[in-house]
């Protein structure tokens, strides 16, 4: 009985070890904190990347169409936007209702005018219009 507990304390022993080593390789720790606190350089450059991979390379453009501008985030009691022309063609990138609100109905484009419906569990919903006006997304609110 006591060689059993013993091989089972050893194992237990081993088995916590190795769990121990495996984290410490992966840079996790056992709180799962790797203690990496990224700078703001680190930050923009894996947005950067990121937003790449999403919107896909410039080459995947045709010919004659303007690349698209950077991502101009709007905000509005109804919910956010994301927004970007190409041109005078705005598309919108992604949407976010706010707390208690649903997205209603949502025209992304890539065309002259996306528009974006946020509504509310109780009131008037939130109707955003959005156009490029100098390359950059504008615009209007209506209910």
């Amino acid at each position: 009985m006591k060689r059993l507990v013993l091989a089972w304390a050893a194992t237990a022993v081993a088995a916590t070890g190795a769990a121990v080593g495996v984290l410490a390789l992966l840079g996790t720790g056992l709180t799962g904190d790797s203690g990496h606190v990224l700078s703001q350089a680190e930050v923009r450059a894996a947005l950067s990347t990121a937003t790449q991979r999403a919107t896909g390379p410039a080459t995947a453009l045709t010919p004659g169409t303007a690349t698209p501008s950077p991502g101009k985030l709007i905000r509005s009691p109804g919910g956010t936007v994301i927004a970007s022309c190409a041109g005078d063609l705005v598309t919108l990138r992604s949407w976010s209702p706010a707390q208690n609100h649903s997205v209603d109905t949502v025209e992304p484009g890539p065309a002259r005018e996306a528009k974006v419906e946020f509504e509310p569990d109780e009131g008037e919903e939130v109707e955003l219009k959005i156009t490029c006006s100098s390359g950059r997304p504008v615009t209007r609110t209506g209910s």
